[in-house]
């Protein structure tokens, strides 16, 4: 990556490469991946890369846009267009989001919760929690699991998260007051908070396949590169090769740039027409 400006971000890394050369760390959301299939069977540009960060052997890890991988993988497209960043850039921020479970009858949903084999719900200061909950009432409890691994740890959140994930509407939120929290989203019953990640768990879960339930890790990256709106033409043609495609991507990207159709913006940002 090269500066653009003293004290800014890098220039986006994009580049094309093959679509299974790239892994997921957490399990994708048939909620957002299959309306997310007819969208982009119907598009003719790609808008918002998914982010990965490279591993081993030219493989990668996806950070965010699992769901988006998935969808180019069963539409048979043999390349896809990514941003690269590296965790040891110093250019990413790795944390949680919060699930916010609405439209579900708490009690139902603690209920469900503990049908699951080897998941009790206790007082918030039990031991070995993997997650705690918060409820509308203002009881804070955790949700505890015998478990001695990540692999183990991922396995029974999996199970956690699925139970309303199944049953109740899911939001993922970046709020942790829970305040806050009842006031942006009124029927909400439930927040669930998780345990810390790290940048090692996330590569070890892509590696390994202990993936993490969907919408856990939240990947902040310092010069995101979104509304690229690439064609969806120059991805998709299996006749054309990696080098060929990847020399055509920097070519778009430096006409971009000296058109001066690429803008940098450094304040944090909200975007109303996802």
């Amino acid at each position: 990556m090269t500066q653009i400006g003293r004290g800014s971000v890098p220039t986006p890394d994009l580049r094309i490469v093959p679509v299974n050369t790239l892994h997921p760390h957490e399990e994708h959301d048939s909620q957002r991946s299959e309306p997310l299939i007819e969208r982009i069977r119907t598009e003719t540009t790609m808008i918002n890369p998914p982010l990965v960060a490279p591993m081993s052997d030219d493989q990668y890890v996806i950070l965010d846009g699992a769901n988006r991988v998935y969808v180019f993988s069963e539409l048979g497209y043999p390349h896809i267009l990514v941003q690269v960043a590296d965790y040891d850039s110093g250019f990413i921020e790795l944390s949680n989001w919060q699930h916010v479970v609405a439209d579900w009858d708490e009690n139902q949903f603690i209920q469900h919760l503990r049908q699951i084999p080897e998941i009790a719900v206790a007082d918030a200061e039990s031991t070995q929690p993997i997650a705690h909950l918060r409820l509308r009432t203002g009881d804070l409890l955790a949700v505890c699991s015998p478990v001695e691994s990540l692999h183990q740890r991922n396995a029974a959140l999996r199970q956690v998260v699925s139970v309303y994930q199944q049953n109740a509407h899911l939001h993922r939120t970046a709020l942790t007051d829970p305040t806050d929290i009842w006031t942006m989203f009124p029927a909400a019953n439930a927040v669930v908070y998780f345990p810390p990640y790290f940048p090692a768990d996330i590569i070890e879960a892509a590696q390994n396949h202990a993936f993490l339930p969907p919408g856990i890790s939240r990947h902040i990256v310092h010069g995101r590169a979104i509304r690229v709106n690439y064609p969806l033409d120059a991805l998709r043609d299996p006749n054309i090769s990696l080098e060929q495609k990847n020399a055509d991507l920097l070519r778009w990207m430096q006409n971009k740039l000296a058109n001066r159709q690429v803008r940098y913006y450094a304040e944090a940002t909200y975007q109303f027409d996802e």
